[in-house]
């Protein structure tokens, strides 16, 4: 995903400015260790259940305040520094928007993300 050109488009909504006072952004990476202990990894195998993914998509959108959620995952081979998953959650203020991406994060990873590390 180009985030710059994503954001671009989502201002070309004419309503944005009247719902959208904040964006955040997620760009999750492959990391070179396991998060359980540490132990290096070389890579990860990724699988993304889109349709569960666009569930949550709508979920989170129809949250207070929340006007835009963009959603991008990759499944397959990745290495090191490879890009995941990038989430966007466009809303009016901090206080739905914040808590609207941890949420949108939290349920991504545990409902419709499984990953399996490759080690050295």
């Amino acid at each position: 995903m180009d985030i710059s050109k994503t954001i671009a488009d989502l201002k070309k909504d004419p309503q944005f400015a009247e719902n959208v006072g904040m964006i955040l952004i997620h760009n999750g990476t492959v990391r070179g260790w396991s998060r359980g202990d540490h132990s290096t990894v070389s890579g990860i195998e990724v699988s993304a259940d889109l349709k569960k993914i666009e569930e949550i998509r709508r979920d989170i959108e129809a949250l207070e305040g929340i006007y835009k959620v963009v959603v991008e995952a990759k499944s397959g081979a990745m290495t090191l520094g490879d890009d995941l998953l990038f989430l966007i959650v466009a809303g009016d203020i901090r206080e739905n928007v914040k808590p609207a991406l941890a949420l949108l994060l939290d349920r991504v990873k545990a409902e419709a993300i499984s990953k399996k590390e490759i080690f050295k």
